[in-house]
């Protein structure tokens, strides 16, 4: 094994903090892998990681070696890519995530295409609402829709979606029109959390002063899925606030009604996000414009869309 092959296990070792983790990523076997981190450890006359029967721990050389070790493996991806004119000629493995609506009602759509004019990549799609680790899961990037909270990851805004409040005609029957934030202490909400067990705020909403208020509000029914949130509504058994690109359709048919457009949320931010380094592989690259310019037409327009690595 070349030292380049492994410095490039050993980063995954130490970025997923397991040997097990990196062989099941990687497809190799496990004794390789450790065969590989034995090898740096001779060749460079120090120990790379604490290893006990628990869990994986870099040294202080070895945290030093991941920092430099991680940038120069960028810069080799890069350089390997550098006399490729075709875009046709991008090669390897993509592992990215997103939220489950994005996959379905945007990306797995236009997915065929891309995969297309791009034959030599491969990639792992995790859609979910839980918000994964991208540098212990290894994730080449991620999109995000909310607020950001990765301090130590590089974001890239892309836009921002126009967020409305709806409920469905039966429920709207029962319960009547609200026209204004007072008659909400008549009304139910769902409620969405990040995780079961948590609180939700009640009715958001942007007052005169674009500052965010919030109204409480009762509801017999909290769920932590988006998808389940709008079937919740569908169902009439409250109010949702949810982004108006992912509600289109069921508006236009008629199956939800949007209320108090006076009192909308703030609109919520999409971003892109990718781990801390100076270079980012070109396929990454390609693929982080391909997924902006997907959002970007889904959103019909966006002023407030920031540049990508590249630009």
């Amino acid at each position: 094994m070349n030292t380049l092959e492994a410095m490039q296990i050993y980063a995954r070792v130490a970025e997923l903090t397991s040997f097990t983790a990196a062989a099941q990523q990687l497809g190799l076997p496990k004794a390789s892998v450790s065969a590989a981190v034995r090898q740096l450890e001779a060749l460079l006359g120090t120990r790379l990681l604490h290893r006990t029967t628990r869990r994986v721990q870099m040294t202080q050389d070895g945290q030093v070696f991941f920092e430099r070790s991680r940038d120069l493996l960028a810069d080799m991806d890069e350089l390997q890519g550098l006399f490729r004119d075709g875009p046709a000629e991008l090669r390897g493995r993509l592992r990215v995530d997103m939220p489950q609506a994005v996959a379905r009602d945007v990306v797995l759509p236009a997915l065929a295409d891309f995969l297309a004019t791009h034959p030599g990549l491969e990639i792992e799609l995790s859609s979910t609402d839980r918000r994964v680790d991208l540098v212990r899961e290894g994730f080449d990037c991620v999109l995000r829709v909310g607020s950001l909270s990765d301090s130590s990851l590089i974001a890239r805004p892309v836009g921002q979606y126009r967020m409305i409040n709806c409920a469905s005609p039966a429920y709207l029957a029962r319960h009547g029109v609200p026209e204004t934030l007072a008659e909400l202490a008549t009304h139910r909400l769902v409620h969405y959390v990040g995780s079961l067990g948590s609180r939700s705020g009640g009715f958001e909403y942007l007052d005169a002063d674009g500052q965010t208020r919030f109204v409480e509000m009762g509801g017999a029914l909290t769920v932590n899925s988006t998808d389940t949130y709008k079937q919740a509504c569908l169902a009439g058994l409250g109010i949702i606030q949810g982004p108006e690109a992912g509600l289109r359709e069921e508006l236009a048919a008629g199956r939800l009604v949007e209320i108090l457009p006076a009192h909308r949320p703030a609109p919520m931010p999409i971003s892109l996000l990718y781990a801390n380094r100076r270079h980012l592989p070109r396929r990454v690259q390609v693929f982080m414009h391909w997924l902006a310019g997907l959002m970007q037409s889904r959103l019909g327009r966006l002023p407030e869309t920031g540049s990508l690595p590249g630009d």
